[in-house]
């Protein structure tokens, strides 16, 4: 009875030890930077933390000098064109588009309108998403013209864009998993 006894602890110590493994292996493919500015403006701006962390993760891996090759810029890849409007109704002054390479601004930003876009679909992620990387006026159009059927990512008209909600929505459910915002 003390060797099976012995036994299962060690088996369960093994199995802690392992899943401690597999929390950092994991917490290696989905880091957290910028923790500080995500849960400042995920509160201002009520938008779930976790949710703009898997933005980041996706659009840049947590880089703030991206820059995409269809010019989207910084850990958010915000278009200059929509940051700039962005600031505009944000009151940000002197904003200029090198100004997103600016962690803190790039994610104030990044986050400000991912709330406006959680507002225009009434709180539905699959919609904000596919209009943050797709555009919002495709995302009216493909439900307006019946293209974009309910809120499941495989309806995504766009191959891009379908693949970014669907790799958005996955890395939320692990950054929910791994960390505490």
């Amino acid at each position: 009875m003390l060797k099976r006894f012995a036994a299962i602890l060690l088996l369960l110590i093994a199995l802690g030890a392992l899943y401690d493994n597999i929390n950092w292996f994991m917490r290696y493919l989905y880091p957290l930077k910028y923790e500080s500015s995500i849960v400042t403006y995920s509160n201002e701006y009520n938008v779930d933390p976790y949710l703009v962390s898997a933005v980041i993760k996706v659009e840049s891996g947590f880089l703030p000098d991206v820059i995409s090759n269809k010019g989207a810029v910084g850990l958010m890849q915000i278009m200059p064109d929509t940051a700039k409007w962005a600031a505009e109704k944000m009151d940000i002054p002197n904003f200029t588009t090198e100004s997103l390479m600016n962690p803190d601004l790039n994610i104030r930003i990044g986050i400000w309108y991912l709330s406006d876009l959680l507002k225009e679909f009434d709180g539905d992620t699959t919609l904000a998403l596919a209009a943050y990387n797709g555009g919002r006026g495709n995302v009216r159009q493909w439900i307006k013209n019946g293209q974009f059927k309910g809120s499941i990512e495989e309806n995504i008209p766009f191959p891009e864009t379908r693949d970014f909600v669907i790799k958005v929505k996955k890395a939320h459910k692990w950054y929910r998993k791994l960390y505490k915002l």
